[in-house]
């Protein structure tokens, strides 16, 4: 069973407070007993609520009835869903790259992609990767958005919308119990406090032993516990005045870096056989006020919010095996294991004034700024056999686990931004959108290494405990886009828009370190990356709404695309710059009703990535890291009623084929095409439902990630269980 250091103090007292997101509710678009044409979804992915079919934009939603449907419970859930996305999970839990028609994420990096809960946007990387529960809606959004939501929007968006508290009271519980041994409880309770007041409380425990086993210490590697509670509170003291107040809590304990080292990413014989399992547990705490107010004019629209994230990672070190088969033990008469802490703090702050949308003319401007502070610290320590121990602001003076190697940086950085949108109607058919933004990013960097530890080279500067470094990044970013609403069944777009995602830090001193081994595009500051990107596209609605068939071809430029840099010299993890990269590619999505109940749903994405300009000419023509040169979803659902009984029974099966995948710009190894199965199995009655699943059900086994220097993260294999449900 996986460790129950829970640190709650009241937790149980948390009344959890959150923003609502803006939009109405969408209409269902599964397949339903009895069903047999495509309902419409309210989309409201660029901040305003359009019809699916109708915003210029590849945008892939999630109904409730959807979510319920697929089972979605993970962010990975509903990205194997869609066309052209990927997600890699490796390391630990705070690791999860999205990776957007090209557009790509890696270890401390910016998000390639805007997250967007609730209107607040997700500050930092590591807060992706977590449960879903109690979710009305979800859209993702291709392409750059960063007019729309700024930085880190280079990629795309994800919309996610919670529950709403209701005007009557609702309560739902779900149970469910799994291989491995794993069980989980999710629940949601809502209504009113008075005719004024509203609430809604939400919560989620889930709890595995785990599915990966370590062969050296005959247990199970990747032990889940995870509690997560959320609130809102609605206030309506008036017909124009909303007050939206939220907040969420997270407490995530698991186990990390169990890796194996490879040379060819398709080697999945290795057993994991690390001798430290150590610790990864994160905690997250998030607060967030929404205040609108309603005019003729239009709608002025206030949210701040407020969030933190600490993390504590340890466990083995390369080469992640026992003690005296290591390399190193082999080569310096010792082995070393590994801690990392993160601890991000930030506030935010947006004002919005937005005209109605009723009208041919609709515009908005406003502004945007936020706080973060960020502290890490990374290190070796000798392994003597005793355990890994978790080292956070200083080095370790732990004689069963000395340290060996210590970095400590922290970052205070703020940035603000200024935009403004608008859509106006040249005809009956002809729509003009156009948005720009302006987001300046100013960083500090402050070295808190103790200057025993800080690694010096000969040929550059001697690095200094208490060095500042400042870094500002600037951008404009536009999107323009016209839409030509041909009639009720098609729509075509054609647009451009810029993307911008913010440079940073490097750990002091891994520049040295990476030219000292020979490693070009590493320096102790990586820089800004902007994406560029030409797309046109077209919606239509077929065969009297029983037909639905969208595509899109883009081209994009990306300037400084970051790479992953693993250097072992020091045990840091860093960022390197790509200077161009080019990514073409295209999608095309297919719902159609078969029959009577009976939906299919086809999804292809292809994208062509060369690396154009870098300093090693030996990659020119190289694909870019983590991309799959193409995705292939297909889905095929039936739900019907099971005679008189008064009972629905659904079958949903979903495949997904990711076509060959690079990891590195040195291209040193490819993964092979990947196949995934995923089936559901469901009976529902009034108010209740019980439903069987399998995730990756022929239990295919493959490395879900391959970093420089072999490392190599194993995939999830197979998950399977049952689920109950009631609602009252």
């Amino acid at each position: 069973m996986a460790r129950s250091s829970w640190r709650f103090g009241s937790l149980a007292g948390v009344s959890a407070l959150a923003l609502a997101a803006t939009g109405p509710a969408s209409a269902q678009s599964t397949a339903q007993a009895g069903a047999s044409t495509i309902e419409e979804v309210v989309v409201t992915g660029l901040r305003r609520p359009q019809a699916q079919q109708d915003v210029p934009a590849a945008v892939t939603a999630f109904t409730a009835d959807a979510i319920e449907m697929a089972g979605i419970e993970k962010p990975a859930d509903f990205i194997d869903l869609t066309s052209n996305v990927t997600l890699v999970e490796t390391q630990n839990a705070g690791n999860a790259f999205i990776i957007i028609r090209g557009i790509t994420q890696a270890r401390n990096s910016e998000p390639s992609v805007a997250v967007i809960v609730d209107g607040v946007q997700q500050v930092n990387a590591a807060q992706f990767s977590q449960e879903l529960f109690d979710i009305d809606q979800i859209e993702v959004l291709k392409g750059p958005q960063g007019a729309l939501y700024g930085r880190n929007a280079i990629g795309g968006a994800i919309v996610i919308r919670t529950k709403q508290p209701t005007d009557t009271f609702d309560t739902r519980v779900k149970v469910g119990v799994e291989n491995g041994f794993g069980y989980s409880a999710r629940a949601g309770i809502s209504g009113p406090l008075s005719d004024k007041v509203k609430f809604r409380l939400a919560g989620s425990y889930v709890n595995s032993d785990g599915l990966i086993r370590n062969a050296y210490l005959d247990e199970k590697a990747d032990p889940y516990e995870d509690l997560s509670l959320r609130g809102t509170l609605l206030f309506q003291p008036t017909d124009n005045l909303t007050v939206d107040l939220r907040g969420s809590v997270s407490r995530l304990r698991t186990q990390a870096l169990y890796f194996n080292i490879v040379n060819d990413v398709n080697n999945t014989s290795l057993p994991v056989r690390v001798n430290n399992p150590g610790q990864n547990d994160r905690d997250m705490n998030g607060t967030s006020l929404r205040v609108a107010y309603e005019t003729d004019a239009g709608t002025l629209t206030s949210v701040t919010s407020y969030d933190q994230v600490k993390e504590i990672l340890t466990g083995d070190a390369f080469d992640f095996l026992p003690i005296t088969e290591s390399l190193f033990y082999q080569i310096l008469g010792f082995d070393l294991n590994q801690s990392q802490y993160l601890n991000v703090k930030a506030w935010s702050e947006e004002v919005r004034f937005a005209s109605p949308t009723d009208q041919p003319f609709q515009w908005s401007v406003g502004g945007y700024m936020i706080g973060t502070k960020r502290y890490i610290s990374t290190g070796n320590m000798i392994d003597r056999g005793q355990g890994v121990f978790p080292v956070y602001r200083t080095p370790s003076t732990n004689p069963r686990n000395p340290q060996f190697s210590f970095l400590a940086d922290s970052q205070d950085n703020f940035a603000w931004a200024l935009f403004g949108s608008t859509s106006y109607d040249l005809s009956e058919k002809l729509t003009a959108d156009l948005s720009l933004r302006y987001d300046k990013d100013e960083r500090e960097n402050t070295t808190l290494t103790p200057t025993a530890y800080l690694p010096n080279v000969a040929g550059f500067p001697a690095g200094r405990s208490g060095e500042v470094r400042n870094e500002t990044f600037t951008s404009w970013q536009p999107k323009a886009t016209l839409t030509y609403k041909a009639d009720e069944a098609l729509t075509l777009y054609a647009g451009y828009s810029k993307g911008f995602r913010s440079g940073g830090f490097n750990q002091t001193g891994v520049g040295a370190v990476a030219a000292a081994n020979g490693i070009l595009g590493v320096s102790d500051v990586f820089k800004a990356e902007t994406a560029s990107t030409l797309e046109a596209g077209f919606k239509s609605q077929l065969l009297d709404r029983k037909l639905r068939l969208n595509g899109s071809v883009y081209n994009t430029i990306s300037d400084n695309s970051y790479f992953f840099v693993f250097l072992a010299a020091n045990s840091t993890q860093n960022l390197g710059n790509v200077p161009e990269t080019r990514l073409r590619g295209f999608e095309l999505d297919a719902t159609a009703f078969l029959t009577t109940g009976l939906q299919l749903n086809l999804g292809f994405g292809f994208t062509d990535s060369k690396i154009k300009e870098f300093a090693d000419p030996t990659v020119l023509g190289n694909e870019a890291p983590l991309i799959s040169r193409y995705t292939f979803n297909m889905g095929v659902q039936y739900s019907t009623e099971l005679g008189d009984s008064g009972l629905t029974g659904t079958a949903r099966a979903d495949y997904r084929r990711l076509g060959k995948t690079w990891f590195d710009i040195q291209n040193s190894t490819v993964r092979d095409p990947l196949d995934l199965v995923d089936i559901r199995l469901g009976i529902e009655g009034e108010g209740w439902n019980l439903s069987a699943y399998s995730d990756n059900l022929f239990n295919k086994k493959y490395n879900a990630e391959f970093s420089p220097g072999g490392f190599v993260f194993k995939g999830r294999p197979r998950r399977y269980g049952l689920e109950a449900g009631v609602k009252f």
